[in-house]
C-alpha cells in the first residue's frame, strides 16, 4: 500500500493502481462525522420529528404548517416576519405558505390600515381545532421522549441548545449571555 500526501488529503492507493480504488480520507483536523455537530443535530432532529411527521400525516399538514399553527396558537396574531422567526422558516417560504393555509381555512390574514406593507396572520377556529385534535398525541410523543431520555436531561439539552443559538457564528462574535459555561 502506498501513501501519498496531496494538499489537505491523504490518498491511499491499493495495488493494482487504478483511479477506482483510491480512497480519500480526511485530515486529522476534521471530526469524524459521527461526532460532527451539524450532522448530530440533523440526526437528533430526524429522531424527534419522525413520530410528529407520522402524527401530522393523518391530517395532511406538513411540519412547516404545523410550526406556523403552533406559533399562532401560542402567541396569537403576528406579523409575518415574527411568525417566520418563531417558526424557524424563511420569510419567502412562509409567504408562499400563507395563501394555501388561508384557502384551507387554517389561518386568516389581514393588512393593518395604518401600515399596508405589513401582513398579520392569525389562527382560525379550524386551525385551532386541528392543533387541539393533535394535542393528546403530541403530548404523548413528548412524554415518551421525557421517559426515555429523562426529564432533567431533556431540560438540560434544551438549555444548552438555547445557549448554542445565542452564538453569532457568521460574524465571529458571541451574543451576550447571562449563563456561565459548563
Amino acid at each position: 500500500m502506498i501513501l501519498a500526501l496531496a494538499s489537505n488529503f491523504r490518498w491511499i492507493e491499493a495495488a493494482p493502481k487504478t483511479r477506482h480504488n483510491r480512497i480519500m480520507t480526511d485530515t486529522p483536523s476534521f471530526r469524524q462525522t459521527r461526532r460532527s455537530l451539524p450532522i448530530a443535530l440533523l440526526r437528533a432532529r430526524e429522531t424527534v420529528m419522525g413520530p410528529f411527521r407520522d402524527m401530522l400525516a393523518t391530517s395532511g399538514v406538513n411540519e412547516q404548517k404545523w410550526r406556523v399553527l403552533r406559533v399562532l396558537q401560542e402567541r396569537g396574531p403576528l406579523e409575518l416576519s415574527q411568525v417566520a422567526a418563531e417558526a424557524v422558516l424563511l420569510l419567502s417560504s412562509l409567504t408562499r405558505m400563507v395563501g394555501p393555509m388561508v384557502d384551507e381555512g387554517l389561518i386568516s390574514r389581514m393588512t393593518p390600515p395604518e401600515d399596508r406593507r405589513k401582513t398579520i396572520v392569525a389562527i382560525t377556529p379550524a386551525g385551532l381545532a386541528l392543533v387541539n385534535a393533535h394535542a393528546a398525541h403530541s403530548t404523548a410523543i413528548l412524554g415518551r421522549i421525557e421517559a426515555e431520555f429523562g426529564r432533567k436531561r431533556l431540560e438540560a439539552l434544551l438549555d444548552l441548545l438555547e445557549d448554542l443559538q445565542k452564538l453569532d457564528l457568521r460574524n465571529g462574535s458571541t451574543a451576550a449571555s447571562t449563563r456561565t459555561k459548563r
